[in-house]
């Protein structure tokens, strides 16, 4: 299990106060995180192919840099995922937990981390926005969006189990794979 190291990030509770000024150190400090944290997890493979599960993907830095830096980081930050992005495996299956942002507002707001409590709700469209347009340009991914709107994973242990099921053993093709649970 690989779980994303977010709180090491000592540019996220400023980027949430001063966002133009602290994009690119944060982008640029989750890329090199995910990036060595994945080098690092899959440099050891498994001998007997024991199935690895992260919490995120390497193009996710892509997806959120898209939003967050201006044209000219951008460019910058695009050449030095390029390079990256080349040296880690591509998953087996691509898992998107979706949810109105609406519902993502209320459990930010029940995270109750300080930082996050002014976030937009149209800068979590356009994220939402930004991982649907990269889903749409991955044809040989297998991508599996699951609507978890009626699912809650806090109270009910078989709303999880019931997830884990559909991952583990489900039947996906390549390109986008739609389902409401």
């Amino acid at each position: 299990m690989i779980l994303e190291q977010f709180s090491d990030n000592p540019f996220l509770a400023r980027f949430y106060e001063d966002p133009e000024r602290y994009g690119f150190q944060l982008e640029l400090a989750f890329l090199s995180e995910r990036y060595q944290q994945i080098k690092t997890e899959m440099g050891h493979p498994d001998l007997f192919g024991q199935p690895v599960i992260s919490d995120y993907y390497l193009a996710k830095s892509m997806i959120f840099s898209k939003q967050n830096l201006r044209k000219d980081e951008l460019v910058l930050f695009e050449k030095l995922f390029s390079i990256m992005n080349l040296q880690v495996p591509k998953p087996d299956l691509y898992v998107y937990l979706h949810l109105p942002v609406k519902k993502l507002v209320e459990n930010i707001r029940m995270r109750g981390r300080s930082y996050e409590q002014n976030i937009r709700e149209e800068y979590l469209k356009e994220i939402q926005e930004g991982y649907f347009g990269f889903f749409k340009s991955q044809i040989d991914l297998k991508i599996a969006v699951l609507d978890t709107s009626r699912l809650d994973f806090v109270h009910d242990q078989t709303a999880y189990e019931t997830l884990k099921k559909l991952i583990l053993k489900g039947e996906f093709k390549p390109g986008l794979n739609t389902l409401i649970l």
